[in-house]
């Protein structure tokens, strides 16, 4: 038994439940002293203790010893999608008919933690983020609990509305987003108690759009950047989203965050405007040379484990062993698209799906291509989705495209 686990593992709980030092004490009829000496690795409570202990927070011996961390950690933006099907974007100053109007969960945070719940409900998943009090806020975490996520980290703004964004979709699937802020402009490492976190794995989205973890900060560059580092100090993997925001300095909000990142999962426009590199050729096919340049540049820059990109039609990743796999996208038929709002949050949660179960970095490409495939067959940005044995058979049935 190691006794700085053992009193990492009581003070999580306690913690968690809200306890003090002194009132744990006297539950357990030990001194505060002792309860101190326990959760700073200086002792070990009597072992007839142990399942006294275990009961009193209802967990089991073996993880009272162990600390075993379970789950995954989602955070970031949280918002309400409008999303208005239209024909094709108009001009400026024309007019362009919309076809139908549906509403839905949006954003890092509740996108990806119902894909991951739709994909595989075993895991436990945990939501961070920042809603108004008003009714999209409502709706937004009431969805999240639709699916058995844990919500209850999710704050709430009285000064802010529910962030939301309005979604123009053509039927090739191209979206166009028009973003409030809103509440999560909010959002800072103030609502993260990160002693508090039980995970294996914390993923946070969008870089470019969390104005309080864009700010600047003088050790580390920015605040997401102190952030992950704490977040990987407390014994726990970090992963990473961006936006593709035009006007975002991906240089100087982006870059600082890769040294405590140990998987980045971007899109090829994103991880090459992180180093002023266009993804395309002139003809206007991707150039796979400069995204593979962009994502060694990653790994050089502090990346400490996988580099994953996806586009269009082909995803890659690239390790610290300079091992570089990539995998073609699914050859849906056009007809049956509907739409991509969210795809690339379906591609992350395949990919944090992969990476939870240890897959190799082939398996985690075709999963989360798979997964991100799924999307398109409905409108908004999670209803495609599918439990992972249907996702296995929607990638036999539709095959991969030829590159």
């Amino acid at each position: 038994m190691d006794s700085k686990t053992l009193g990492n593992t009581i003070a999580l709980l306690r913690r968690q439940n809200d306890i003090t030092q002194s009132a744990l004490a006297e539950q357990l009829g030990v001194s505060n002293k002792a309860v101190s000496k326990w959760e700073s690795g200086q002792g070990f409570p009597d072992i007839t203790l142990l399942p006294t202990i275990a009961e009193f927070f209802g967990v089991t011996i073996d993880y009272l010893m162990m600390g075993e961390k379970r789950g995954i950690v989602i955070a970031g933006n949280m918002l309400l999608d409008i999303v208005k099907n239209i024909k094709q974007y108009p001009s400026i100053g024309m007019l362009a008919d919309v076809s139908d109007i549906s509403y839905a969960v949006g954003g890092c945070a509740p996108n990806t933690a119902i894909d991951l719940a739709k994909i595989d409900s075993r895991i436990p998943i945990s939501v961070i983020g920042r809603v108004g009090t008003d009714e999209n806020g409502r709706f937004v975490v009431s969805q999240l609990q639709k699916y058995g996520i844990n919500v209850n980290r999710v704050t709430y703004s009285s000064t802010m509305p529910t962030s939301f964004s309005d979604v123009m979709s053509v039927p090739s699937g191209e979206r166009t987003f028009f973003h409030k802020r809103g509440a999560n402009a909010e959002f800072s490492p103030a609502d993260i108690d990160i002693s508090t976190l039980n995970c294996n794995l914390l993923h946070i989205g969008y870089i470019l759009l969390l104005d309080c973890f864009d700010a600047e900060d003088r050790q580390y560059g920015t605040v997401m950047a102190r952030f992950l580092h704490n977040v990987q100090k407390a014994g726990i993997k970090t992963s990473i989203d961006v936006v593709s925001d035009s006007t975002g300095d991906f240089q100087k909000k982006l870059l600082p965050a890769l040294p405590y990142c140990n998987y980045v999962i971007i899109n090829e426009i994103e991880c090459c405007n992180a180093w002023n590199l266009n993804a395309y050729k002139p003809d206007g096919t991707l150039d796979r040379d400069t995204v593979r340049l962009a994502m060694q540049k990653m790994i050089e820059r502090g990346v400490s484990d996988l580099v994953i990109v996806h586009s269009k039609k082909v995803a890659f990743s690239l390790n610290t062993k300079g091992n570089f796999t990539e995998v073609p996208s699914l050859c849906i038929p056009k007809e049956l698209i509907r739409g991509s709002v969210g795809a690339g949050d379906a591609f992350c949660a395949g990919s944090l799906y992969g990476i939870y179960h240890g897959y190799s970095d082939k398996q985690i490409l075709e999963f989360a291509s798979a997964a991100a495939a799924c999307n398109l067959f409905e409108a908004n940005s999670v209803d495609g989705m599918r439990p992972r044995n249907e996702i296995l058979k929607i990638a036999e049935k539709y095959g991969r495209i030829s590159l």
